[in-house]
Order: C-alpha cells, then structure tokens, then sequence
C-alpha cells in the first residue's frame, strides 16, 4: 500500500507535471510547425537558457533561504556596463579576465549590501533588494549616462568565437553554433546540487528558509547563511551579465531590466516555495526549461509576441497553484 502511495505521488509530482507540461508543448508546436523538431531548434534553446539558467540557479539559493533578490537585474547592468565604459573611456585593459573579475567584484559589493540589509537591519528581503536595485539602477545612469556599447573588445570577441559545436542545416546552409558559455549553467547545476545535498552549508541553506528560529537553535549562523545566499547571487548574476554583453554584442543600463518576473516565475514553477525551505536544482532546470520554450517558441504556434508576457503570467500562476496543491498533499499523506 505504502510504496503504491509512493507511485501515485511520484508520477503526480511538480516535476513530471513540468515534464507533462513540455512534452505536450513540443508536440503541439511539432504539429503546428514540423522545423520544430531539428538540432537547430535544441541549439537556440540551449543558447536562450543560459542567462535564464544561471539568474534562475541565483535566486533559488535566496528563495530557500528564505529571502527573495529581486535586484540582480539592476546589480546585472551594473557589472556589464561599467568594465566597458571603463574600456572605452580608455580606463580598463582590453581583458576578458578583467572585464568578468571587476563585474563579480561589482556584484560582490552589491551583494554584501543586500546581506547587511536583509541580516543585520531585519528589513524584509523584498523591501531591501528593490531598494539596492532602485540605488543601482539610478545611480548607474546618474553617473556614467545612458550610452550603449555594441562593440565588444578583442578579449570578449575571442571568448564568444569559442564554439562547442557547430549545426549546419542541410536545408537552409544557416550555422547554428553552440557557444561554449553554455557549459557555465551546465557546470553551476552540478556543483549547486552537490553543494545544496550534501555538505552542511547546503543544508543550512534550507534550515534557515524553513525555520531561522529552529536552525539557530541547531547550531546554524543564520547570518553568515544569509550574507553566502546573497553574495553568491550577487556575484553570479554579475558574471552571468558579462556573459549576456559577450554573447548579445550589447551592454545598455537597462538590458535585464524586468527579467526578475521571468526567473522568479521559473523557480516558483520548478517547485521552490516563496516562504523558503522548499526547491531544488533539478525542479528549477525544469522550470527554465518550460519558461524558454514558452518564451522563444510562441510564435511557431501562431501566437503573437504581445501575449508572452501574458503566457508567462499564466506559467507563473500555474507553478504557484503546483506547489500549493503539492504541499496540501504531502501534509494530507503524513497525517494519514
């Protein structure tokens, strides 16, 4: 009886309903638009998740903290912009290494902040971060301008010539390279899994979210947890802006703005609970997955761009109304 129950809840999970979700997507779209179905289309995928991969592993870690960041957008435009105004006000050297080590140290400095305010001051995560993010995003502009960079420098042109493989559609004769920046999120998964199941500071991670009262009782610094979650999102999201500048040929003071909503909504899909304590690296994977295909696979089904964001919404309100019902249903089962 016991392992059938497990069965039922196991094929019920969030997770499969996810996989549910995008297998009827891809056949829809394979029916309605039979290109669907070739490497090019998984190659453009791949591409298109790497900055939503990368943020959306970010603000899983503060999501089970029991925080919420949703700043990285605004600390994003900082770190990918200011390297290249320095490089192009003759300020910087001509450094791939330079450019990414001064955008995490941006994001580092950003994320101490969010740290101090959320740790120390007990203001609440939300309040914190959209203020961090208000100071960024206008103090960028207040003191460099708004001048958009679309030349990227020798350094940053080699990193993005770097392919992993290149698809040639027998068809068309289009490329369709796979940048090797795609094994960034590949390898940001793995050690977030490793690191999240099975060392302590993982596990203090998800104490912390489900009770900090409790955790501090087991012998956990819920401070220090705090200040990990936010630094390491800070700094992330800052490399990841240099790779977006890389990969796009554009650095602007507003290119992330609004993202936010879009990787919330993939973490809150993939199964991470805005109250903390709840998520996980493969349910987000998941998430990022059907959030991309919703994204840049609409106009194949015929539907106008106008209704992404709407599409999104609905993404969003579906994983919500998942995690709920999951919850409810686990609670249910333990009392019985």
């Amino acid at each position: 009886m016991r392992r059938k129950r497990d069965w039922k809840l196991a094929i019920t999970s969030t997770p499969m309903i996810l996989i549910y979700v995008m297998v009827v997507f891809c056949i829809v779209a394979a029916i309605r638009q039979p290109a669907f179905i070739s490497p090019a289309t998984l190659i453009n995928l791949c591409r298109a998740g790497i900055f939503t991969m990368c943020f959306a592993i970010c603000e899983m870690i503060v999501i089970i903290s029991g925080g919420i960041d949703v700043s990285f957008p605004a600390v994003g435009c900082v770190a990918m912009y200011v390297p290249l105004y320095l490089y192009n006000n003759d300020m910087g050297p001509d450094n791939a290494l330079f450019f990414f080590g001064l955008a995490m140290l941006i994001g580092l400095v950003f994320g101490i902040l969010n740290g101090v305010l959320v740790s120390y001051l007990k203001l609440p995560p939300l309040i914190a971060t959209l203020a961090t993010s208000s100071v960024a995003s206008g103090g960028l502009i207040m003191l460099l301008g708004t001048r958009e960079f679309t030349t990227l420098p020798s350094s940053l042109e080699a990193v993005y010539s770097v392919n992993l493989l290149t698809y040639v559609d027998p068809n068309t004769g289009f490329n369709y390279p796979l940048t090797a920046l795609f094994l960034v999120p590949v390898i940001l998964c793995i050690v977030v899994a490793l690191v999240m199941k099975y060392t302590m500071l993982g596990r203090g991670i998800y104490a912390i979210g489900g009770d900090s009262n409790a955790a501090r009782i087991a012998g956990f610094n819920v401070r220090k947890l705090q200040f990990i979650a936010y630094i390491f999102c800070g700094v992330m999201a800052s490399a990841t802006a240099m790779i977006y500048t890389t990969l796009m040929h554009s650095s602007t003071t507003t290119a992330l703005m609004g993202e936010e909503m879009i990787i919330i909504a993939a973490c809150v899909v993939g199964g991470c609970r805005l109250t903390g304590g709840h998520g996980s690296v493969g349910g987000t994977i998941l998430g990022v997955l059907l959030i991309t295909l919703v994204q840049n696979n609409l106009n194949m089904l015929g539907v106008p761009t106008c209704w992404q964001t709407f599409a999104v919404g609905l993404v969003l309100l579906l994983g919500a109304v998942l995690s709920s019902v999951q919850a409810k249903r686990i609670e249910k089962m333990g009392k019985v």
